[in-house]
């Protein structure tokens, strides 16, 4: 059974503090979605990503339903598709908003604060970033190998 995340996007946006302190509200959302789609990136996992108010712009990402509240309230629309979910078992919801979080969890969801959501992302980055580097570099093959020497 697939992995489901809804996702909280203004409540994430308010735990990242290259975010939250954005002027502009666009550029934040679509770096959101980005990071959001690199954290994704070769899971198989059903994510939506909910914002309050109205696409501006559309947001080009794989892997991902991106939601507008439109006049209503984002947390509105993440209650709908938790209601609307077969099975809450495989189902992560993430917000730090209290209210999202005790109806997600009396309906059976798990649930992931943004702020230790976040931690995830970085955590993660930080593993490819390693994964990334040359690991015992031996400078002198190199050396012979390119006839530096």
């Amino acid at each position: 059974m697939m992995n489901h995340f809804i996702i909280d996007g203004n409540n994430l946006i308010g735990k990242i503090h290259s975010l939250k302190n954005s002027s502009d509200k666009q550029s934040a959302r679509q770096k959101l979605a980005l990071m959001l789609e690199r954290y994704f990136d070769k899971k198989k996992v059903k994510v939506s990503l909910h914002f309050d108010g109205f696409e501006n712009e559309p947001i080009k990402v794989s892997g991902m339903k991106i939601y507008y509240s439109q006049t209503r309230p984002a947390d509105e629309l993440i209650k709908k598709e938790i209601e609307k979910i077969k099975n809450q078992k495989t189902t992560y919801v993430v917000s730090s908003d209290l209210e999202i979080i005790s109806y997600a969890k009396v309906c059976g969801c798990n649930v992931i604060k943004s702020e230790d959501f976040y931690t995830q992302i970085i955590n993660q980055n930080n593993r490819k970033n390693e994964d990334e580097k040359p690991s015992d570099f031996n400078t002198s093959e190199f050396k012979k190998l390119f006839g530096i020497e």
